[in-house]
């Protein structure tokens, strides 16, 4: 059986599955009851001056008969006394030694209220921080939350901050509301960070009531954008992680968030880079049992592969992520449809004809209705087995050529030796 042991930065966990510093870790009786369903760690709610909350704070989007496809939130952080989590917090590492326990943080950009804040958790025995520069709505109208996030000079301060008061590693939660994911990462490593966590939640509307035209959720009769996640902003966070994995510039550890649902989610975080990952929605959406499945399927899928650590699966992909100007121009595949399988809907014929390339034709043999693809007028575009509905009816397969392999960025340089160049004197 592989071990499934993680170590980010330092800081050691049974498991690479912890809880996402959320609703479901306010408080020493979730954290535990947790802990006892088999989590590894838990990124304690975020901790700083107790707030006020609104009431509604919750929205869902579901689509296509699934429920909670996304979930949009306008909580803020913590609404209970610093010293009431404290007491917790120790009791639950007092309990849990061998659980990973981080405070996530947030206070105003005032040095002497990180130095503040850092000493008196660490006092109760966290193994790690987890500084919060990613919260989109409520916190960062004060200056704080993804207001700090979105300025890499406040990230990079703050986080150096932090790291002159703290003993344990510092993770920094990153804010998705900007360009470029990359360049506040590496104001958090410039500011010393030990580690990188992703994403924090997306700037978001869930919807309109079109009955009373008032805002999903909203406080009497009034909304304000939220915070999205749920298993709708996976692919999102995966690229930034991604991205930062790739980096030479980063090369610090990842913890990974956004839309991790399942092991299968978990080890594609993994595989791109992330040390561990953290869930919030799905543990909402089902409650902490799921990560019996989690634990399970990721130790069978190692296994599978051969690895005797879940450390030996981490960033496995990282290299074969590139930029477009790096893929082979020379490379295709074709469709090809097995109509023995094939249940006729036609849905492949439509997506092409209307949408695609129009290389797929439909005709009739024996009486029976076929359909088959035209390869030399297929360019691989995926889009008639993405829209399939029967397994195996439509198979993507490498079409050979003779064409040796040609990037977009080998194709320019090579153009631009036979480009000449001006001969106009200055």
């Amino acid at each position: 059986m592989a071990d499934l042991r993680i170590n980010l930065a330092g800081i050691e966990s049974p498991n690479p599955f912890w809880l996402a510093s959320a609703p479901p870790t306010n408080s020493g009786y979730q954290v535990q009851r947790a802990f006892e369903a088999g989590w590894g760690g838990a990124v304690w709610k975020t901790l700083g001056d107790p707030i006020l909350n609104v009431s509604s704070r919750f929205a869902a989007v579901n689509f296509n008969g699934q429920r909670v496809a996304g979930f949009n939130n306008i909580e803020l952080i913590t609404d209970r006394p610093l010293e009431v989590n404290l007491k917790e917090i120790y009791e639950t590492k007092k309990r849990f030694p061998n659980h990973t326990i981080i405070a996530s943080l947030m206070v105003e950009p005032k040095r002497e209220k990180w130095h503040e804040i850092v000493k008196r958790v660490e006092d109760v025995g966290v193994d790690g921080f987890e500084l919060n520069f990613g919260c989109p709505h409520g916190m960062a109208e004060r200056g704080m939350g993804s207001a700090s996030g979105q300025v890499p000079e406040l990230v990079e301060k703050q986080t150096y901050w932090a790291k002159e008061a703290a003993k344990s590693p510092v993770i920094v939660k990153l804010t998705p509301n900007i360009t470029d994911i990359t360049v506040t990462a590496e104001a958090a490593v410039a500011g010393g960070a030990d580690a990188i966590s992703m994403i924090n939640t997306i700037n978001s509307l869930a919807g309109v009531d079109l009955d009373s035209w008032n805002t999903i959720p909203h406080v009497a009769g009034k909304g304000a954008h939220g915070g999205y996640c749920g298993p709708a902003v996976k692919p999102i966070a995966l690229n930034m992680v991604a991205e930062c994995a790739r980096s030479p510039r980063i090369n610090v550890p990842i913890s990974g968030i956004g839309g991790i649902s399942t092991w299968r989610d978990a080890a594609e975080f993994m595989l791109m880079g992330s040390s561990c990952v953290q869930v919030c929605t799905a543990a909402m959406h089902h409650g902490f049992s799921i990560v019996e499945d989690m634990i399970e399927g990721l130790s069978n899928y190692l296994d599978e592969k051969g690895l005797a650590s879940a450390m030996d699966l981490v960033g496995r992909s990282v290299t074969r992520y590139s930029d477009w100007g790096n893929l082979d121009l020379n490379y295709q595949i074709v469709a090809q449809i097995n109509n023995d399988v094939c249940i006729n809907c036609n849905k492949c014929h439509i997506a092409c004809e209307d949408t695609s390339h129009q290389c797929i034709d439909l005709y009739t043999e024996n009486g029976r209705p076929m359909l088959k693809v035209r390869e030399d007028d297929c360019v691989g575009c995926n889009l008639c087995s993405i829209v399939c509905p029967v397994d195996g009816a439509i198979t993507m397969v490498e079409k050979k050529n003779t064409l040796p392999p040609m990037t977009w960025n080998e194709r320019q340089a090579i153009m631009s030796r036979f480009t000449p160049t001006s001969n106009v004197k200055s």
